[in-house]
């Protein structure tokens, strides 16, 4: 059906605006990621879309046609964990890179996809760079034990031409939530995901249980999905859309903090994820608690 029929649907504004089942959320943005539609109806759709919010069928739907066209890492003998990672860091170091070492070191094969949204932000990707970890240039297994950087042009093009779109409008729209809900993996695999707002804490579980997901969902450090380091965020776990573990949030700040670095640029980051990783300082207790929590639902699998 083409697009400008959606756009009518989902374009009446906030109040007037109708939302779109599975079906027709999936042949929508299915369109839009195959560059099938202009570059003014990219735009109205993404502003409309901004303007009305995603159900949890739209987002459904629009994973469904993702899913259907990314380029997926092959399977590996070992679960794979996912970490999308967007948001980078603004104030504190961005600690996503040390949540996936962790991870690897038992045992797991732990694939990070994203790509810079904003400038003047230091981005996973840079700090694993400086950890000697470098991008994938092509799509590659990930063997257990191992962290590998994926683009997110690799996983498709498309996608990817999506999220730039902010760059240009200053907005941002479905692409943004999404990348943070799937799953370019085949075989067994986690989700580690997160968000940044109460109310998308709802509407990324609605999406995960529609999906039949397996997951951790958490409240993240800055829109990344590790736990922030001074205090408890809530944990939900989540296998085949069940939820199966839970973490409530704890108020306040830790008692004892780790000795963060004082910038959050890459080598200070990389420094001191080096010093953890050798046993020169401790894990942070929440990153640690949110690891166990990552095991333990990966036993359920």
């Amino acid at each position: 059906m083409p697009i400008a029929h959606y756009i009518k649907e989902i374009g009446r504004g906030k109040d007037g605006a109708r939302p779109l089942n599975r079906e027709q959320a999936t042949d929508l943005f299915g369109q839009v990621l195959d560059g099938a539609v202009t570059d003014l109806e990219i735009g109205a759709f993404c502003l409309a879309m901004r303007i009305k919010g995603e159900t949890a069928h739209e987002m459904a739907g629009f994973l469904d046609a993702t899913h259907q066209r990314l380029h997926c890492v092959p399977a590996s003998a070992a679960p794979t964990i996912v970490i999308p990672s967007y948001n980078g860091a603004r104030k504190l170091p961005v600690l996503t890179p040390l949540l996936a070492l962790l991870l690897a070191r038992e045992g797991l094969s732990v694939m990070v996809h994203g790509t810079a949204t904003e400038s003047r932000r230091v981005y996973t990707s840079e700090v694993l760079l400086a950890l000697g970890v470098s991008a994938q240039t092509a799509i590659e297994s990930i063997a257990p034990g191992k962290v590998t950087f994926v683009p997110t042009a690799l996983l498709h093009a498309g996608l990817q031409r999506l999220l730039d779109v902010r760059r240009l409008v200053g907005l941002r729209n479905p692409a943004h939530s999404l990348v943070k809900l799937m799953t370019p993996v085949l075989g067994r695999s986690l989700l580690v995901t997160s968000y940044t707002h109460p109310e998308y804490a709802i509407s990324m579980a609605e999406t995960l249980t529609l999906m039949r997901g397996n997951a951790l969902l958490l409240r993240g450090t800055e829109g990344e999905a590790v736990a922030d380091p001074r205090r408890t965020p809530k944990m939900q776990g989540f296998i085949q859309g069940e939820v199966v573990d839970r973490q409530e949030h704890q108020d306040g700040t830790l008692t004892t903090l780790p000795d963060l670095p004082a910038s959050a640029d890459a080598a200070s980051t990389a420094a001191y994820i080096r010093s953890v990783l050798d046993g020169a300082q401790p894990v942070p207790g929440p990153i640690a608690q949110q690891v166990a929590h990552i095991l333990h639902l990966v036993q359920l699998l």
